[in-house]
């Protein structure tokens, strides 16, 4: 494991992995626009980044349980773990004669918003480093 700048540093480069998987992920939906039967993929890792963040943060947060009024109801859900990141096939548009559902205009678009995340995380990975070499370099000054 590498040097942790902050606690917050760690997060980031955590969320900067799964911007890079789901970059690749939508590339691979943009070259896979011609092949019959294929259905675009995708990634969803908010849930993972924020069960990270009370992890780093100790953010020790009550879970809300559902309420059950009659013995009849059924309990929550339990035993999801959304620490993982997930993938799931984006249905919702009309596929074409040769069973293909890639819209290369919602792909277009989600890479772009995608990369726009990922180039600010690295921004902020940089300003966070930043802030570190500063206090250095005005502490070797003050000696």
């Amino acid at each position: 494991m590498g040097l942790n700048i902050s606690r917050s540093h760690e997060l980031m480069k955590e969320a900067m992995d799964y911007r890079a998987a789901r970059q690749d992920m939508i590339a691979s939906n943009i070259a896979n626009a011609d092949t019959p039967n294929y259905r675009p993929r995708d990634i969803r890792f908010e849930e993972a980044l924020t069960q990270k963040s009370r992890e780093l943060f100790a953010d020790k947060s009550q879970t809300l349980s559902m309420t059950q009024t009659t013995g009849a109801h059924f309990s929550g859900v339990s035993g999801f773990d959304s620490t993982k990141a997930t993938t799931f096939f984006r249905d919702g548009h009309m596929a074409r004669n040769d069973g293909n559902s890639v819209d290369l205009d919602v792909e277009s678009s989600e890479m772009a918003k995608n990369s726009m995340m990922f180039n600010a995380l690295t921004a902020a990975i940089k300003k966070d480093s930043m802030l570190f070499k500063s206090v250095i370099d005005a502490s070797s000054k003050t000696q």
